[in-house]
């Protein structure tokens, strides 16, 4: 039996990150781009105007009062997307729109609000610093600029930048196929009838649901019966995909053939059983480079498993730099106890209060009890070497969900 550090690198040493593709940027939100943006010319490409308002000479508007305004002659009118025909002159203005380029002649827009026009003249209530209201060329970003580097995932931001670059499609690393497959005599489908001795099968809808928020294609291939000859089959079809997940199947009973029947289509396995709870019968190999998890058939367990291993997995795949979930301190407010030898990850609700993290249990941690994971937001991290925490405790809380991207008011 082996450590989870000793797993996890294991298994990130023989993960490969995936090749590449192109899509368009619309399709880019969420991926890691495969190359390197830069940026073809300035942008703004040209002077323009931050407000409507009129583009002066500043030399004009020195001194410029309410009681006592400037009157300069409107020589044109030059809304956004064109160009200014005439040269501003000495007492001429340009009444210009918001991002229109400033015409030849001026240095210096004057907002609106401080203005006020009368026929074919406009009056200016305010000396407006020198240079003001205008965008300078370049003053975004300048051509030959690297403004998104390889890795970098892509957000509403990057969208933005590349589109601005000119480019409307980008290289990124592939999302990883991954097969589901959950293994079992009891189970029986969500729209199958519940008959005694079965059990609804969720591990496979929970596990392409974690699969998919990664960012991966996941999609499940069914129940497979405890024979080994139904194991095959559906293992079988999951060598077409990227990375096979199995749920159940991989401790000591007599009808746990998972590992078996993976050795048989030529997998190496790399390792049985981890130092952990829950998630002890965990088996990894790869299958023609590929990777494939045997994680437990115990909702719990298996859903703690693929947040330590196939998590990480998927997001270096993905060419994610960054492939793990948070960790805080916190504060423990009850007393736990467990036998030292195994790292426990206990389902736990972490909040912020006054500033600091404070954690408690969500309830019953055995490993049936999927109700207590869906109360948490986290995992406490138990050592292995000890066997009690008392409340006012320090320790560290791996954060599994997005709490805390969200709150209640807008904290301004």
């Amino acid at each position: 039996m082996i450590s989870v550090e000793e797993a996890l690198s294991i298994i990130l040493s023989q993960v490969k990150v995936m090749g590449t593709e192109r899509v368009d940027i619309t399709s880019s939100l969420g991926r890691v781009i495969a190359e390197d943006i830069y940026v073809r010319r300035d942008n703004p490409p040209w002077d323009n105007s931050a407000m409507d308002g009129y583009a002066v000479r500043f030399e004009d508007i020195k001194g410029a009062t309410k009681e006592n305004p400037a009157v300069l002659r409107v020589i044109e009118d030059l809304p956004a997307g064109y160009v200014a025909k005439k040269t501003v002159g000495k007492g001429e203005v340009v009444r210009i729109m918001t991002g229109a380029p400033v015409p030849k002649g001026a240095d210096t827009v004057v907002m609106v609000e401080d203005t006020e026009k009368e026929g074919e003249r406009a009056r200016i209530f305010r000396e407006t610093p020198l240079g003001e209201n205008i965008r300078k060329a370049g003053e975004d970003i300048k051509a030959g600029e690297l403004v998104v580097p390889k890795g970098t995932m892509i957000r509403p931001a990057e969208v933005g930048i590349i589109a601005t670059c000119g480019r409307a499609f980008v290289s990124v690393y592939q999302r990883p196929r991954v097969a589901v497959i959950s293994t079992g005599d009891e189970l029986v489908d969500v729209d199958e009838e519940l008959s005694e001795g079965k059990i609804l099968s969720s591990n496979s809808y929970t596990l392409s649901s974690m699969a998919a928020e990664c960012g991966a294609d996941a999609f499940q291939l069914g129940i497979a019966k405890d024979t080994r000859e139904a194991l095959k089959e559906k293992l079988q079809q999951a060598l077409h995909a990227d990375v096979i997940i199995t749920s159940g199947g991989v401790s000591e009973g007599d009808f746990d053939f998972v590992k078996d029947v993976l050795k048989e289509l030529g997998s190496e396995m790399k390792f049985w059983k981890v130092a952990m709870k829950p998630g002890k019968p965990l088996a990894f190999g790869t299958i023609g480079g590929k990777p494939a998890f045997g994680l437990p058939g115990n909702p719990v367990s298996c859903m703690v498993c693929f947040e330590q291993f196939a998590r990480p997995s998927l997001l270096k795949m993905m060419g994610h730099g960054r492939i793990y979930r948070p960790v805080v301190q916190a504060v423990l407010k009850e007393e736990i106890k467990k036998k030292p030898g195994r790292k426990h990850f206990i389902r736990s609700f972490a909040r912020l209060e006054e500033g600091r993290y404070t954690v408690t249990t969500t309830g019953d941690q055995g490993s049936g009890i999927l109700k207590s994971m869906v109360a948490a937001n986290g995992l406490l991290i138990f050592p292995e070497e000890l066997s009690t925490l008392k409340a006012g405790d320090v320790v560290k809380v791996q954060l599994i969900d997005r709490s805390f991207d969200f709150a209640e008011g807008p904290g301004y």
